[in-house]
Parts: C-alpha cells; structure tokens; sequence
C-alpha cells in the first residue's frame, strides 16, 4: 500500500528536480548555443545527453522529497495509527519502501557506471 502511495510523488519530484535542473543548464548555455545557428534536433540531443547527467542528482532529491511528502500525509491523514494499534512495528511498515529505495539506488549506480559515461562522451562530442 505505501508503495502506491510512495511512487506518485517520486515520479512528479523526480521529474520536477529534472525540469529545473535542465532550465538551469539551458540558461547558462543558451548564449552559446544560439549564436552558433544550430538545427533544433541537435539541440535537443544536447539537452537529452545533459538531462542524462542530472538523473544522479535530481534522484536522491525525488526520493527525499517524496519520502517525506508520503510519510507526511499517512501520519497526518492518521493511517500510520491503525497499522501502529495492529501491532506492526514501524519497520515493517516501511520495508517496502526501503527495498524499493534500495532497488533505486543499485539502478542509480548502474546508470551512473554504465550509461552515464556514454552520454558525457557524446554531451562533449556535440558541445
């Protein structure tokens, strides 16, 4: 259950952090991109390989954020209390979320190993 609860905002913050890290590499590059008279689908792969080196940033922020959004609204609409008065420890109540922040992160260092590099090789290829 806390999992359904849990992947709503993960998704929105997650791609939220993204947007506003992307906007953020768009203005700082946007006086040398446009100078230089490129077709848009060049610049939308730069931004594509860009975006890519943020998803190691803006990941950790989504799972923060949405974990506290989450947690934050079971204790304030009082369903923590009946699972707590059911005699489950708060522990177990949290345990899938733990593993899916744990699956998270083993996919996060993959990506930072494998696909990461890649996309800083062609990021810097095209800029």
């Amino acid at each position: 259950m806390i999992i359904r609860v849990y992947l709503g905002p993960l998704a929105i913050t997650f791609l939220l952090v993204l947007f506003i890290l992307s906007m953020q590499f768009l203005w700082k590059y946007v006086d040398d991109l446009m100078g230089k008279g490129l077709e848009w689908y060049v610049l939308a792969e730069l931004l594509f390989y860009a975006t890519a080196s943020f998803v190691p940033l803006a990941l950790p922020l989504g799972i923060l954020l949405s974990s506290i959004m989450t947690l934050g609204g079971l204790g304030e609409n009082s369903e923590l209390t009946p699972m707590r008065s059911a005699g489950l420890h708060l522990f177990r109540i949290l345990q899938p979320l733990i593993v899916l922040v744990l699956v998270l992160a083993a996919g996060s260092f993959y990506f930072s190993n494998n696909v990461l590099p890649i996309a800083n090789l062609k990021f810097k290829s095209l800029l």
